[in-house]
């Protein structure tokens, strides 16, 4: 089964706050932990990864804080999970870098993994922060 950390669920959070407020320029940390009732050390670590990746802008001191680097509908729900998790993968033997299975060709159910990883991905990429914005506003 695949499990989406808090970590993944609380940057998608993240992502449609700051989508929601893009208008105001940088957003202090402060503010968002405050909206999102996320603890501040523990966003701060989730913004830094984001930022790493060019996902957001993030700005030190006075008049600094986080913005996105793009228009909500440029980002996917996939970009997002696949930075702050890593994986998406249903099973360990699809996890990229890990060792081949050595009953990979005689194994009956690989296919049936393999398509669910597939639809899994197609899902996340087909959901973008702006569809996440909409849902959010009816």
């Amino acid at each position: 089964m695949i499990m989406i950390s808090t970590k993944g669920r609380y940057a998608l959070r993240v992502m449609v706050d700051l989508a929601q407020h893009q208008g105001e320029g940088y957003l202090p940390l402060k503010e968002i932990a405050k909206r999102q009732e996320i603890s501040e050390k523990y966003l701060e670590s989730i913004l830094k990864g984001l930022v790493q990746s060019r996902i957001l802008i993030g700005v030190r001191g006075k008049g600094g804080g986080y913005r996105l680097t793009r228009k909500p509908e440029a980002y996917t729900v996939a970009e997002i999970l696949l930075q702050t998790e890593g994986e998406l993968a249903p099973v360990s033997c699809l996890e990229s870098g890990s060792a081949p299975c050595p009953r990979r060709e005689e194994c009956s159910t690989f296919p049936l993994w393999e398509r669910l990883s597939a639809l899994i991905r197609q899902f996340f990429e087909g959901v973008t922060l702006a569809d996440l914005m909409e849902q959010k506003a009816e």
